[in-house]
């Protein structure tokens, strides 16, 4: 028997964000995934080496692997519609656990648990909340790559998106900014890349 659990999060690739504004760059949500990913990873590592915590950094990386795969079946809804009242952004939130329940259909028996548990996170985890802010911090950083390339579509969300993350109040946030947010707005050559 064959199960289309990974076809299905292969179109990931085929799925835009950000389509109500305009682009220098379209970006899909597999990139934003891995983007994710590396991110989360970074802010369990700061977790545990700067603020005295045990965040699971692989489960972070898995989290964030998997945290827009709802999506394959419900599109990717733009930010001011999900969030336009808190009706929509709960019906829709209802909409991603239904998508997620039907993608984990999609996969053996044998595999299901294994797999459900970064499909259908522990919203309640430090790893989830740092997967969330490696996802704001995914968002902040396209806002500001738009920025560096003359695209000033961007502007509005990249304040909001800064407020909300310093909102959080969560050191691992506020480190990250410290130590990685600067290279963003490098250009390549202004990048440090020392090859001996």
């Amino acid at each position: 028997m064959s199960y289309d659990f990974y076809a299905f999060l292969d179109r990931m690739k085929y799925i835009k964000r950000w389509s109500l504004m305009r682009s220098v760059r379209e970006e899909n949500i597999m990139e934003h995934s891995q983007e994710v990913a590396l991110i989360a990873h970074a802010l369990a590592v700061i977790n545990n080496k700067y603020c005295g915590g045990n965040a699971d950094g692989g489960k972070c990386v898995l989290y964030a692997v998997y945290h827009e795969c709802s999506e394959v079946v419900t599109g990717d809804l733009p930010t001011p519609i999900k969030y336009f009242n808190s009706s929509i952004n709960g019906a829709y939130k209802d909409l991603e656990g239904l998508a997620c329940d039907r993608l984990l259909t999609m996969l053996p028996e044998e595999m299901k648990e294994d797999i459900a548990e970064y499909v259908k996170p522990d919203t309640q985890s430090i790893e989830w909340k740092l997967v969330k802010a490696a996802d704001r911090f995914s968002a902040y950083i396209k806002c500001l790559e738009e920025k560096r390339c003359g695209n000033t579509e961007f502007e509005k969300a990249r304040k909001s998106i800064e407020e909300d993350l310093m909102g959080r109040k969560m050191p691992e946030v506020t480190k990250f900014f410290e130590l990685f947010i600067g290279g963003y707005e490098k250009t390549l050559d202004e990048l440090d890349t020392p090859l001996d």
